[in-house]
Order: C-alpha cells, then sequence, then structure tokens
C-alpha cells in the first residue's frame, strides 16, 4: 500500500471498533466490518479515532486491532490509524507498529491546553519530529480538543512541515475555514471533513476532498461525495437530505456512539453493538426513535429513487 500523501479524496470512514457482549474485542469480526464498509464506498478506513473508544483499548489492543485492520484490507484501500496520546513515546511506538502493520498514515489530534498560535505550531513541529517520515493528518476538532487552530497556524504547519499531508477538519462553524484554506499560495493539502457529516454537501462546495467521519450508512457518505465529483451537487443535497435525520441523531453526546452501534448490528456490521465500559446503553424509546426515522429514510430514499440497502 502507498503512503498517505496530498491527493487522497473520496470516504475514508472512521470505523467502529467491534466488541463482544462482555467487552472483549472481537478480532473475529474486523473482516465483516472491513467489508461491510468497502462494499458501501470507503476508498479509505481511519481506525482507533474518536468514536473508535480508542482510549478504552491497552496498547497490545490497539496493535491487535491495527493488524487485523490491514490484514482484512489486504491493501485495497489506504488505512489511516489515531495515534495521538499525551506523550510522544507512546505516540511514536504506536505509528511505528501501525506502519509495519500496513498502515497509509497516522492521524495527531493536538493535546489539550494549547493556547498560543507558537504553542500549535511547536506541537506539531515536534508530533512531525517524532514520527520522522511518516505521514500524517492534522485533526483540527477544537470541539473535543478545546484547542482554536487559526487558518494561518495550519497554513504555517503544512508549509513547514512536509510530512502533514492531510487535514481532518472538524472546526464548527467551519466553511470559511474551508474556504481560507483554498485561497491563495501554499502547498494544496487534502482536506477530508468530520463531523458526522452534519455540514457535507456544503463542505464539498467549499473545497473539501471527501469525509473522514463515521455514519451507520457508509454509503450516504459516498454517495454524496460521488454525486458531487461527478458535478451534480443537487443529486448530492437530494441525497444527504434522505439521510440527515439520522445523521444528527448519531451526533448526540452521550449515546451517539451506541445508536451508530446499534444500527451497524442490526445491518450485520458487527456482532454486537456493545461498547467497551463505560459506556451507555440504549433505552427502548431511543430504539423506537431510531426505528421510526430509519422508516423515514427509506420512504424518503423511495421517493428519490435510492432504494435503501441492508
Amino acid at each position: 500500500m502507498a503512503l498517505l500523501n496530498e491527493s487522497a479524496r473520496g470516504v475514508f470512514v472512521i470505523s467502529v471498533t467491534p466488541f463482544r457482549d462482555n467487552g472483549a474485542l472481537d478480532l473475529e469480526g474486523v473482516p465483516r466490518l472491513v467489508e461491510f464498509y468497502l462494499a458501501r464506498g470507503a476508498t479509505g478506513l481511519t481506525i482507533l479515532g474518536i468514536m473508535g473508544e480508542a482510549p478504552k483499548l491497552a496498547a497490545d489492543e490497539s496493535i491487535a486491532f491495527v493488524r487485523a485492520v490491514t490484514r482484512a484490507v489486504a491493501g485495497r484501500v489506504p488505512v489511516v490509524v489515531g495515534v495521538s496520546s499525551p506523550g510522544f513515546a507512546a505516540m511514536r511506538a504506536l505509528a511505528g507498529e501501525a506502519m509495519e502493520a500496513g498502515a497509509a498514515g497516522v492521524m495527531v489530534a493536538s493535546t489539550p491546553g494549547l493556547r498560543s498560535d507558537d504553542s500549535i505550531y511547536t506541537y506539531f513541529e515536534q508530533v512531525a519530529e517524532t514520527l520522522g517520515s511518516i505521514p500524517f493528518v492534522l485533526q483540527d476538532y477544537p470541539l473535543t480538543t478545546g484547542v482554536q487552530i487559526p487558518v494561518g497556524v495550519l497554513k504555517r504547519i503544512i508549509a513547514a512541515l512536509p510530512t502533514c499531508v492531510m487535514l481532518k477538519h472538524e472546526d464548527w462553524p467551519g466553511l470559511n475555514k474551508i474556504t481560507a484554506l483554498r485561497t491563495g499560495e501554499g502547498r494544496r493539502v487534502s482536506i477530508l471533513v468530520g463531523n458526522g457529516a452534519l455540514f457535507l454537501p456544503e463542505e464539498l462546495r467549499r473545497g473539501a476532498d471527501g469525509a473522514m467521519t463515521g455514519f451507520a450508512y457508509p454509503e450516504m457518505l459516498s454517495g454524496v461525495v460521488a454525486a458531487h465529483q461527478a458535478g451534480d451537487d443537487q443529486a448530492a443535497a437530494d441525497l444527504f437530505d434522505a439521510y440527515l435525520p439520522l445523521a444528527r441523531y448519531e451526533q448526540q453526546q452521550g449515546i451517539g456512539l451506541a445508536a451508530r452501534k446499534y444500527v451497524l448490528a442490526q445491518r450485520g456490521a458487527i456482532a454486537s453493538p456493545a461498547q467497551r465500559r463505560p459506556g451507555r446503553k440504549l433505552t427502548a424509546e431511543d430504539i423506537a426513535d431510531i426505528a421510526f426515522l430509519i422508516a423515514r429514510q427509506e420512504k424518503r430514499l423511495a421517493a428519490i429513487g435510492k432504494p435503501a440497502t441492508k
């Protein structure tokens, strides 16, 4: 598999991590999950992200999961591994293991507490030094990290650090940030967007190259990106609109991941909707909400000539 580079585009699905009902890591279920994502248009996979419950895994479990995913992918699409860590020693170790297993690159978010422009730049300069030749995705996610990275700082990082090849854009509101990054001189890097794809059509029209996020119906992500790339933004918006209520439901703090894993289990992507503890459980009312939204979703898809897939 080639290394991740600035030309990456499409949909790098943020994968869930499959567990058994007792909370044990379900490595045997990884091939089924990988095939589910690839069959629905994923052009890459990103693992050990925030929605992948990475902080709940032991170091040896993280490495075992990376190896299971890269083995199942077998070089068909690039795999990006989240390696954010409070310390650079752990980051270096996991990144090295991931690349040895066949990953295409890694993803790093800001450490919390960075306040000045120089401190943000210095942090990512040290990230690049730590990772050496490994290409990395800069995850700009202030809603979680509390770190606001100005456009000027991002451009400074991109100009100075050639191994920073992608921005995972998750600022909110952030449409003008994408516009500013696509304006003027300087090295162009890939921009894939997150935030549950809630602004995907607008972000694509502003210059994003695709999505790096999760959703229980990843075919929506790939379908919207494909329609945009074909020049049909009306079709992209129609498809997005059909799935938006469920995508919005998944973005609830606390139960969003539980909702996503429940639907993925119902669709056969994973054997169990279990989360590694601590985790939230859905109530009967939550499950009824999801059933209602899926029924509405299927009705809307039929109306626009896009029959739902199971």
